[in-house]
């Protein structure tokens, strides 16, 4: 029945769709006025270079990251922007995707942005006299396929090479398609923002209809701590430098105001605000007012870069000093030295707004991205990783706790309170040969799923290590549990946390659940001795100091004579 009724909601939308069009066709009757607008600007009135642009990043997301054999679960970690020492992450890391959620929305993000700053562009020549086909950089054709995709490439190259790593994804050509729609269309970009959430809401409402969802216990990290914010406003900076000299050299600039309020609501809602930091251990810092700030700082930046008036800047002229009767004129210094006169208008020479806001952002952009350049210099941990790793390959996979990041603390940096050199526990990959070192997955996010699969692989192979968790929740105690790692069916135990005792106390018997590496254990201590038996199957049961154990499904107690205490329970995950 469900499977039935979920066809009738998808055709409701369309339906719904189809006939707000109608309506609005019959109201507004544009009689080929949609069409002769798009036409005026775009080839057969399609964004095309935009269209190849998202045709290229699938095509990477399908066949080099694999997702064409598995969609959503691409191979992730090679083609990340990890340092100038591993090229090929530099190059894919601007067109590669964590994951289909994150391939999706930045086409669909792409797709609006993207045809709205390619409608300003134009295939066809803006400048009076210029007619298309006289050269190559008229040619519709050529600015369709050629200009505009080499841009997108460029400036995805642009924002991996100075962003500060690993990063991954199109977000970065996003935010400089929505810097680019600014300089032109600033209240029409915060429109079609709005324009590409409805996209996706229509995405969404056709792939899942109905969605049935309670309240539970999920982990999960900050969202402003998974924006990669540097990344974001470099390619911002990039898209409005653009703009904005393109716009001045056709002589039509929007208004301050609008300028203003549209990189202002445009960074408040694409969240250019979130400026954090990484203290480790699963812990951040946003220093959310800052962001503002620097938001407000570049808006008022922006207006300043895009100012109409063309009169230059000047010193206000002091007032000359009125001559004292009694003390005679001396002979100005020009004629003692016979130095030549200065102009009026040389002395009145100034520098326009437009040019010392085009000089600022130009230095915004580069206190952006000059801190990418010592980051992506540097190389990954050389010390061994703990344990004994898992190798596959050039990749070694371990799980470690309290351990120093390898990547982060390879520069030493402390500043206002903050530094470098901190510490992380989860899963770790290490490659030398790639330069990389991460936390592929933390140790509450396993804590919360009990199995993780890690993706592993270069161009033209993939691999995986799957990770497995399984523990106890001691009474009045700390939990205690096991990691092991499996590949190509073998399975090692990889970490054991300590023992922890448990509260209850059985006749003077004191109880402690241990992992050891054959399983988990209990450890019954009464007058000085101690005797040690497995933790039993499920519906059975052991004994020990006269103390009888039973296993009921999750739960474990304790039993003797009338006396029956629960002693652990074994943990459960959210799978």
């Amino acid at each position: 029945m469900v499977t039935e009724w979920f066809p009738l909601q998808r055709l409701a939308v369309v339906a719904a769709a189809l006939l707000a069009f109608a309506i609005v066709y019959a109201v507004d009757r544009p009689r080929g006025a949609w069409g002769r607008t798009l036409r005026s600007r775009l080839l057969l009135g399609l964004p095309w270079g935009t269209l190849v642009s998202l045709g290229f990043v699938l095509l990477v997301y399908l066949f080099v990251q694999g997702g064409a054999e598995n969609w959503h679960n691409p191979v992730v970690l090679p083609f990340r922007a990890w340092s100038y020492f591993y090229p090929l992450g530099m190059v894919t890391a601007g067109f590669s995707h964590a994951s289909a959620g994150h391939l999706i929305g930045n086409l669909l993000g792409a797709l609006v942005l993207g045809t709205l700053a390619e409608y300003a562009w134009g295939h066809f020549p803006q400048s009076r006299g210029t007619s298309s086909f006289s050269s190559w950089k008229t040619n519709p054709y050529v600015r369709a396929f050629l200009i505009v995709p080499g841009a997108v490439i460029g400036a995805g190259l642009l924002t991996s090479l100075f962003s500060i790593g690993p990063v991954i994804g199109f977000s970065g050509v996003v935010f400089a398609f929505g810097g680019f729609a600014l300089a032109f269309y600033p209240l029409g970009t915060i429109v079609a923002l709005s324009a590409s959430t409805l996209v996706r809401l229509v995405y969404n409402a056709m792939r899942h209809p109905e969605l049935v969802a309670s309240a539970d216990w999920v982990y999960q990290t900050p969202s402003w701590a998974t924006i990669a914010i540097q990344g974001h406003a470099l390619g911002l900076f990039v898209g409005l430098l653009v703009g904005l000299y393109l716009r001045r050299r056709r002589g039509d600039l929007p208004s301050a105001l609008r300028l203003g309020t549209g990189v202002l609501l445009y960074g408040a809602a694409r969240s250019l605000w979130a400026v954090y930091w990484y203290r480790g251990g699963e812990t951040y810092v946003l220093y959310r007012a800052i962001g503002l700030a620097l938001v407000i700082l570049l808006a008022t930046l922006v207006v300043l870069a895009g100012a109409t008036r063309d009169e230059p800047l000047s010193m206000p002229t002091l007032p000359a000093m009125p001559s004292t009767p009694s003390i005679p004129a001396l002979p100005s210094v020009s004629s003692r030295l016979s130095l030549p006169s200065v102009s009026t208008s040389n002395a009145r020479s100034g520098t326009t707004p437009a040019a010392i806001g085009f000089v600022l952002l130009l230095m915004g952009a580069a206190m952006i991205a000059g801190p990418a350049i010592p980051v992506n210099l540097v190389t990954a941990d050389e010390e061994p990783l703990p344990g004994d790793p898992i190798e596959v390959r050039d990749y070694q996979v371990t799980y470690a706790e309290d351990i120093t990041d390898g990547m982060v603390d390879v520069i030493d940096v402390e500043l206002f309170g903050e530094t470098t050199t901190v510490e992380t526990s989860g899963v770790i990959v290490k490659s030398q040969e790639r330069h990389l070192w991460t936390t592929a997955v933390s140790k509450n996010r396993l804590r919360g799923s009990g199995q993780e699969r890690i993706g592993l692989g270069g161009l033209g192979w993939r691999d995986s290590v799957s990770v497995h968790r399984t523990g106890w929740q001691v009474v009045g105690g700390d939990r205690v549990y096991r990691v092991e790692l499996e590949h190509d069916e073998d399975r090692q135990v990889a970490f054991t946390s300590t023992g922890s005792h448990a509260q209850p106390r059985v006749d003077g018997r004191n109880v402690t659940v241990v992992s050891w590496a054959d399983g988990f254990h209990l450890l019954v201590a009464h007058d000085g001795g101690i005797e040690t038996v497995q933790i039993p199957e499920t519906n059975e049961s052991v004994e020990a100091m006269g103390v009888q154990f039973a296993r009921e499904e999750d739960d474990l107690f304790a039993e003797r004579g009338e006396t029956r205490v629960r002693i652990a329970a074994k943990e459960t995950y959210r799978r």
